[in-house]
């Protein structure tokens, strides 16, 4: 059975759904701007293995607000496998909650797996874009930048009632689109929203990401890869999403930084996932789901 809760996390609650079972247990980390909901496929097709839950970050779904940093994000989830009473759950995340997972890895070296979904920081420098001439590279960040600045910008706007119903229609769009199980995303959809003093805004806050941008561009994994001991995988993508391919050329760069960057690590174990983009989790939950499996198993859990 599938069982919704809030737990407290001293600061703030945390919304956790539990999918049950007796298998041992995986906390399935959601990106940044998603929430819980969006992990569902994936975490059906993990189910028969392995206990899942998972988690709305802070900021997100049905989660308090409360500042974000690392270590707030990762004392969130301790709670969490304290008070689901979870003995030393392997951790698997995509995008910010890949991020997580390699910090928490890093951290607790007891526990029997991490994988990273394409947990990386988006591209914000230079030297990360090898094969690129330094000043296209520099332009192309710089336009980039603008475009996740106006993104920043627009989140946490009251959506005037009158457009709600068209952003659901949008909402239901993108899914046939994406192959995404509609029932799915537009829970995700709706789990964002919130409905405060006679208006509806989106989670996260600009404020809340704003700081999680500033996380994620400063973060540097080569030395957390390095500093892991626990058996750690990080999935990577081989295509751009559609909003990416007016940079085709700075995230084909980026890629290649990736795998440089994890082959670089001897005992990190990495996949470039074949006609996978960033969302891979949407794109091949079954074929993840045997991956991430087959992996922990291996790796002795």
């Amino acid at each position: 059975m599938i069982n919704d809760r809030l737990i407290d996390a001293g600061e703030l609650p945390l919304a956790v759904r539990d999918f049950g079972g007796d298998e041992p247990p995986l906390l399935l980390l959601h990106g940044a701007g998603g929430n819980l909901a969006h992990m569902t496929t994936l975490a059906r097709a993990l189910r028969p293995k392995h206990r899942v839950i998972t988690v709305d970050l802070r900021g997100h779904g049905r989660s308090g607000d409360g500042p974000w940093t690392w270590d707030a994000a990762l004392g969130d989830l301790a709670a969490v496998t304290v008070q689901m009473e979870l003995d030393r759950p392997a951790v698997v995340g995509h995008s910010l909650g890949g991020m997580l997972a390699a910090l928490w890895g890093q951290r607790h070296p007891e526990t029997p797996g991490v994988v990273s979904l394409d947990g990386n920081p988006p591209p914000t420098r230079v030297e990360h874009l090898p094969g690129m001439e330094p000043r296209t590279a520099a332009a192309e960040l710089a336009r980039l930048k603008k475009i996740f600045d106006q993104m920043q910008t627009g989140m946490g706007q009251p959506i005037p009632a009158d457009r709600l119903a068209d952003l659901v229609e949008v909402q239901q769009m993108a899914a046939r689109d994406m192959g995404a199980n509609e029932k799915v995303w537009l829970e995700g959809f709706r789990r964002n929203l919130v409905h405060e003093n006679g208006e509806t805004s989106t989670r996260p806050s600009a404020e809340a990401t704003a700081q999680i941008r500033e996380l994620m561009n400063e973060l540097d994994l080569s030395p957390v890869y390095a500093a892991t001991t626990c058996p750690e995988l990080v999935v990577l993508p081989t295509r751009d999403l559609p909003e990416q391919e007016p940079f085709a050329e700075l995230y084909a760069a980026h890629r290649r930084f990736l795998v440089e960057q994890a082959a670089a690590v001897g005992h990190l174990r990495y996949l470039s996932l074949a006609d996978a983009s960033h969302a891979m989790v949407i794109e091949q939950p079954a074929l993840l789901a045997d991956l991430i499996s087959d992996f922990l198993i291996n790796s002795g859990r």
